[in-house]
């Protein structure tokens, strides 16, 4: 009796602050150390959110990707300005040489005028309708032999490329005709022809096939023969084969004859047009000389400079729709 009043009398062991080492009716024999101080949980009642480090992080990035993606945007639209400028300077640092060089007396203004006076002479040109009428008809003549040349020269730079008896019954002749300048048969083209339209879009045509013909062949024969070989291990018959594999792989060296024949076919055509013609660009530069309107044959000059410019532009967009293909391969 009198133990059961001791057990029931007998105090807890703890200290102040301290969790008490045994609970009665807790069964647990094991410290518990200090008592933690409670604090309050983010979210209870009364009590404010607190951010988290992650949020913060988040919060952050969200701020410097605006930035990132403005200085990208930034760097890239410096990059397409400096390739404008660049040939932009150049041509202006010519034009302002070749505006000052005459008025500085670096040159005779008579045989060279300022750049000035050859303006107003290309715009009174145009505004008379001349320079319209003469570009037409330069553009007409090189057109129509420009293409009958591409039309011919690609499909037998393909036949003389893919079937070699073609090739060593044809190279004598090809070895002997591409070396023999298109000017110097003008007057055989002009005999023959007559003076007419007819024999200058022959001398145009003559002088645009070969670098067609001979960078087709060259082309053609680079193909690489594994892709051929697979080509014709899938079942390509010689049609899809050449306009599948064969050509758009030729691609590249097709068009760089392409624009060696049209540069060459306005430099022919305005030789034989100051020979004998009534219209053109040629014809109205060697009218100008005879004139002795100095500004004005200047004003052709730039003109078919300007028009050789454009036909290359067009045709440099060409190739890199038709090689597309290619870029992204090697991207």
């Amino acid at each position: 009796m009198s133990s059961a009043l001791q057990d029931a009398e007998a105090p807890t062991l703890s200290t102040p602050g301290t969790a008490p080492l045994f609970a009665p009716g807790d069964g647990s024999s094991i410290a518990q150390g200090p008592a933690k101080p409670q604090t309050p949980e983010s979210g209870a009642p009364g009590v404010p959110d607190r951010p988290t480090a992650t949020a913060e992080a988040a919060d952050s990035t969200a701020a410097l990707a605006p930035s990132a993606t403005v200085l990208r945007g930034a760097r890239v639209a410096g990059r397409l300005a400096w390739r404008i400028i660049k040939p932009s300077l150049a041509i202006g640092l010519f034009l302002a040489l070749w505006q000052l060089a005459p008025r500085l007396g670096l040159v005779d203004p008579v045989f060279l005028p300022p750049f000035s006076d050859v303006w107003a002479a290309g715009l009174e040109l145009y505004r008379s309708g001349q320079l319209s009428e003469h570009v037409s008809a330069s553009l007409t003549r090189s057109g129509i032999g420009f293409s009958i040349a591409v039309a011919a020269a690609i499909p037998a730079g393909v036949a003389i490329a893919w079937y070699r008896p073609v090739a060593q019954f044809i190279s004598p002749i090809l070895e002997l005709f591409r070396n023999t300048a298109a000017l110097a048969l003008l007057p055989v083209f002009v005999l023959i022809l007559g003076i007419g339209e007819t024999s200058k879009i022959a001398l145009v045509v003559y002088a645009s096939f070969f670098p067609i013909l001979l960078n087709t062949i060259s082309g053609v024969r680079s193909v690489d023969p594994l892709l051929v070989k697979s080509a014709v291990s899938l079942g390509f018959s010689p049609i899809p084969l050449f306009a599948k594999v064969v050509l758009p792989a030729a691609v590249p060296a097709i068009f760089t004859g392409i624009r060696m024949a049209a540069s060459a076919s306005i430099l022919v055509l305005i030789a034989a047009e100051m020979v004998g013609a009534r219209a053109g660009l040629g014809y109205l530069i060697t009218a100008a000389q005879q004139n002795f309107q100095i500004p004005a044959m200047y004003a052709g000059i730039v003109a078919i400079s300007l028009l050789g410019l454009t036909f290359n532009g067009l045709l440099v967009a060409l190739e890199r729709r038709l090689s597309r293909w290619r870029v992204q391969s090697e991207r």
